[in-house]
């Protein structure tokens, strides 16, 4: 008797590379949707009066491990003005709220969650 597995070993091989193509789609979905949020924040920001420098202090940092890749947004620290950050997004006693990293993430999730959706589609054909 004989097989012909031949189809079972390009599968194998498929399934053996799939990780590392996922994870390389995964840097660039990370990458894209944390620069669309960053500039969307920017965009939005409150660059008036006493606070002028705060958007361009709004930056993202993409942090991998072999299971995870994340992108963290926000004012970033040592930036001319970072630390008015939480009083803009979130007001104070003084002054009401001035959303703009949040409502760019909301933005950016379906977006977001599309394209995760995608990689991991493609990576079970």
């Amino acid at each position: 008797m004989q097989f012909d597995i031949s189809e079972l070993e390009q599968w194998t091989d498929v399934i053996g590379r799939a990780p590392a193509v996922a994870m390389r789609q995964a840097r660039a979905v990370v990458s894209k949707g944390s620069l669309n949020i960053k500039n969307e924040a920017r965009q939005n920001a409150p660059g008036d009066g006493h606070a002028k420098h705060y958007p361009a202090s709004i930056n993202y940092d993409i942090t991998e491990t072999p299971l995870e890749i994340m992108g963290e947004i926000g004012p970033a620290k040592g930036r001319r003005q970072w630390g008015l950050g939480n009083l803009i997004e979130y007001g104070s006693g003084h002054s009401p709220p001035r959303p703009h990293l949040e409502p760019a993430l909301d933005h950016e999730a379906p977006k977001f969650l599309l394209a995760v959706q995608t990689i991991a589609g493609a990576g079970l054909e």
